[in-house]
């Protein structure tokens, strides 16, 4: 089952996202939950649903991007 469809609200989506965090070496944690943070604070205001989906959609995507891109290096 793909992560969009078990995840049904954004606080769904950030704990999620923080889970994914714990996949990324040390070094990269800090930077990508200070992200996290930023970016769930700068959209709280938001109300449109399509909008949320949209952007809770590419929260994941980018996720997904995030983890894969670290994974594939050798040697962390």
């Amino acid at each position: 089952m793909s992560a969009n469809k078990l995840i049904r609200n954004p606080i769904h989506l950030y704990r999620y996202l923080l889970k994914e965090c714990k996949k990324l070496p040390i070094n990269a944690q800090d930077h990508y939950r200070h992200h996290l943070r930023q970016s769930f604070n700068s959209h709280l205001d938001e109300t449109n649903p399509e909008r949320i989906k949209q952007i809770m959609s590419r929260a994941i995507e980018d996720a997904e991007w995030i983890v894969k891109k670290y994974s594939k290096q050798p040697g962390i």
